[in-house]
């Protein structure tokens, strides 16, 4: 009886390191393309250690691949691709990081008003449901939302916020006197070491606590002539450091 030699499994034997170089040139051209593509995407030893960690797992990958006794071409080309097409997408994301960051802010300032977009160099808040406009501050380093109130003349920190910025109650002297929508109000005033909104920094800005609880401070003239221009555009507030 004439015996047959047994086949060999598909896809060893010169065809298997035929497909491992492939895969290996491909990986060089793909790197070398990315790196023209995206110059800056490497600019950092962390970028390269990760990319480098990416590239070796996707090389592990297609050796378990291409070592495996059955190796179907057709499947080992499509999972090989697809590991491709994860590092190309990670190397372009990297590689528009700041394009994205830029994005996640204005998405975040449209879904939180109070929030604001830095637009170069500029602040933009958009206006609230209940059509005023709000400002996320931090006074003396704590969280403030103030209202913005170009009536005015001052900044006007309710006496809760005043408390979190460090000025104790017992420390106020409430001997300034305003006219207000609910008839005459008073005041302490004091002085800000430091207000932030955004990219807008001041030190030193005159300020007053109220004397009566208030919902919102009010961000008032004393801070905004301070900057070199402030409008209101349609639906948005623009503030120029």
């Amino acid at each position: 009886m004439v015996q047959t030699p047994p086949s060999s499994p598909r896809g060893t034997g010169p065809n298997r390191w035929f497909w491992f170089l492939a895969v290996a040139v491909g990986l060089t051209g793909l790197v070398v393309w990315l790196i023209g593509r995206y110059p800056n995407a490497l600019d950092s030893r962390d970028a390269m250690i990760d990319i480098t960690r990416y590239g070796a797992i996707l090389l592990l990958v297609a050796s378990g691949i291409l070592a495996s006794r059955t190796l179907n071409v057709k499947k080992a080309v499509r999972d090989i691709a697809i590991w491709i097409a994860i590092l190309a997408g990670l190397v372009a994301l990297y590689g528009f990081r700041y394009e994205l960051e830029i994005l996640g802010q204005r998405i975040a300032g449209e879904l939180e008003p109070a929030r604001g977009n830095e637009v170069g160099g500029e602040m933009l808040y958009r206006r609230s449901a209940d059509g005023h406009f709000y400002i996320d501050a931090t006074v003396n380093g704590q969280p403030v939302r103030f209202l913005v109130d170009t009536g005015a003349s001052e900044i006007v920190l309710s006496p809760a916020d005043a408390a979190r910025a460090g000025f104790a109650q017992g420390d106020l002297l409430f001997n300034r006197q305003y006219q207000t929508a609910n008839g005459i109000g008073w005041g302490a005033p004091v002085r800000l070491r430091s207000i932030e909104a955004g990219a807008i920094r001041f030190r030193g800005v005159a300020a007053s606590v109220n004397e009566a609880p208030m919902s919102e401070s009010l961000l008032g003239m004393s801070f905004l002539d301070r900057l070199s221009g402030f409008e209101v555009r349609g639906d948005s507030l623009i503030l120029r450091p």
